[in-house]
């Protein structure tokens, strides 16, 4: 392979960034453009430029095809041409003007000059993460809508925001995970210099930004592969969308160089300041060097001594990938703990969790609730380990993307929860030395719904629908058909335009009122419990339960300090907590000595 390093204006700071890659168009010194397919599959490609003849593209072997064009620049549209004919958009394409089945556009990434130069980061324990959807964050939906809104964001407390998937997707809508061109922002939300300037401006207000990236599978349409790399796949492994991508097998090389050239590409020539890889126990790589590692090892490289946060989605809880590698992983027992505390919802995965206070606070104190236990919803052993790792080493939330979307009608916690479980529930995790994420909306306690919503082709439209209320049909309160067409449409735009958040709440009741107590308390943690974390390694959590419903956890810090909480999740008052020793930092509810109020969370501190 040839050099694959990455620049910044001919350093690491300078106004134009760009990261060179075997892969698609690249602009070289002198102007010209080097268009470069892997095509294992075809002996023969042509390139289609512009408006003019075929060009024929030279083999090179191992299934490259190249050719520069001294005519080519900053906005040529070009495709490649199979040997049958057939017009395929560049897997490596920068861009997409109309869309996954169009031509791929010529990008100059210098092109773009960054006004941050001389940003450098911040630290993980720093991280306040806010979870958002381009699409739906604002009424416009795109990079540049959003940075009117970064105020709001800066103002509340927030240090980081977490972007949803951007890779090109078809239609106009879609969550993002069902992208097929990973380098080519979608250009329903704008063009790549629209989401570095979000990205810039971002910066400038101290937020980092991570990006939610997905490498275990490709959409349902538009993903040419098929025709021209078969061996982008293999059916040695098995994932829940069909045939794993080749990690381990013949020409992995190639398809392991082009996920890791997409997680440089996106931290060198966009800025960011890490990663969320999502569902990564579905990266099947039984290889000697398993996919992450090299990816993790290429991005720290490649960043320097940039701080950069990987930070991963894992259903199997696996302990050893953020021993050093990655930065923090998705806390979801921390989420299915507090949600059914709040709700009393038993379906599904959550009843493992129904009537188990201790699994919520063994998550709090060690990370995982599950560490090598068998989980009866899976009827397997699930986890590994974790009360050696930092509790930074994890992302705790009530609410989340899939959280909320998964279910049928998109509805957030606050549409059927009481208040006052809510707010105890987040003051667990907001103060909580683990790494708090809120989903947007959530600081003001938006009744807009995040439902799921789609936009492809009228044949896959069907199935989706279909298969999206079949999904539900296992649910006693949606046995029959009639209940069952309630579900929103994932496909129709309304169900996407309902998913919007209406920015005019604030300014109104309840909602006011949430996102005054949101400011409240993320400027405790900031003042309060931020300063702690880099003193609470592995091993600093305690935890005991109380009662019912009552739990208590201590995080013992490195400089003698001792961060607290007793938390009662119930309806009724609870006298048997010890009494409070230390400062108080924050109380939710009621609490005095041994007794807390129904829903009552009290978090205490001892200074070293």
């Amino acid at each position: 392979m040839a050099d694959q390093g990455s620049m910044a204006g001919g350093g690491g700071t300078g106004k134009g960034r760009a990261h060179h890659m075997d892969f698609g168009a690249q602009i070289g010194a002198d102007g010209q453009v080097r268009f470069r397919l892997w095509a294992p599959a075809h002996d023969h490609v042509r390139l289609a430029l512009d408006e003019g003849a075929p060009l024929d593209m030279v083999a090179l072997g191992g299934g490259w095809h190249e050719r520069t064009v001294p005519a080519a620049g900053p906005g040529s549209r070009y495709r490649y041409m199979l040997t049958d004919g057939t017009p395929v958009p560049d897997p490596a394409s920068r861009f997409q003007p109309d869309d996954v089945h169009g031509a791929s556009e010529v990008i100059d990434p210098l092109a773009y000059e960054w006004q941050e130069t001389a940003w450098a980061g911040r630290p993980w324990e720093e991280a306040v993460i806010y979870e958002l959807h381009i699409g739906t964050f604002t009424p416009e939906g795109t990079f540049r809508a959003a940075i009117e809104k970064l105020d709001h964001l800066a103002g509340l407390g927030v240090t980081a925001v977490e972007i949803m998937p951007v890779a090109d997707f078809p239609g106009q809508r879609n969550w993002g995970y069902d992208g097929v061109l990973p380098f080519a922002p979608d250009s329903a939300y704008g063009r790549p210099e629209d989401f570095k300037a979000f990205i810039d401006a971002a910066h400038a207000r101290g937020i980092m930004v991570l990006l939610d990236v997905v490498y275990n599978h490709f959409g349902p349409e538009g993903n040419y592969l098929h025709a021209y790399a078969p061996t982008f796949f293999t059916s040695a492994h098995r994932t829940p969308w069909g045939d794993a991508i080749n990690y381990d097998g013949e020409g992995s090389e190639v398809v392991r160089a082009f996920f890791i050239d997409n997680a440089v590409y996106w931290i060198t020539e966009f800025n960011l300041d890490g990663l969320r890889l999502d569902a990564v126990h579905a990266i099947l790589d039984d290889s000697p060097h398993h996919l992450l590692e090299a990816l993790a090892e290429r991005v720290r490289a490649a960043a320097g001594p940039r701080p950069v946060h990987l930070i991963l989605e894992n259903e199997e809880n696996e302990a050893h990938r953020l021993d050093q590698s990655f930065t923090a992983q998705w806390n979801d027992d921390v989420h299915h703990g507090l949600h059914v505390a709040v709700t009393g919802e038993d379906a599904g995965y959550y009843a493992d969790y129904a009537g188990q206070p201790e699994l919520l606070a063994r998550a709090l104190a060690e990370g995982f609730a599950f560490q090598g236990e068998v989980m009866e919803y899976r009827g397997s052993e699930r986890g590994q380990p974790s009360a050696h790792l930092p509790p930074a080493r994890f992302v705790a939330f009530l609410q989340n993307h899939d959280q909320i979307g998964n279910r049928a009608f998109g509805d957030r916690i606050t549409a059927t929860a009481d208040p006052s479980s809510v707010r105890a529930a987040a003051s667990l995790y907001l103060l909580s030395p683990q790494i708090p994420m809120l989903f947007m909306g959530e600081e003001w306690g938006a009744s807009t719904p995040f439902a799921f919503f789609c936009d492809f082709g009228p044949e896959l439209a069907d199935a989706v629908r279909e298969g999206r209320r079949k999904e539900f049909s296992r649910f006693p309160e949606f046995q029959d058909a009639a209940s069952r067409a309630r579900i929103p449409d994932p496909t129709d735009v309304a169900t996407f335009q309902s998913s919007k958040l209406d920015w005019l709440e604030l300014e109104r009741a309840p909602h006011a009122g949430w996102l005054d107590w949101y400011r409240r308390i993320l400027a405790v943690r900031r003042w309060e419990v931020t300063p702690l974390l880099p003193f609470i390694a592995g091993h600093a959590g305690q935890w005991h339960c109380i009662g019912q419903g009552g739990v208590r956890v201590t995080w013992q810090g490195g400089d003698g300090c001792r961060l607290t909480v007793a938390a009662n999740l119930s309806a009724t008052s609870q006298d048997d907590f010890p009494p409070p020793v230390g400062r108080l930092l924050w109380l939710e509810g009621q609490g005095e000595g041994h007794r807390l109020g129904p829903w009552s969370v009290r978090w205490m501190v001892e200074d070293g």
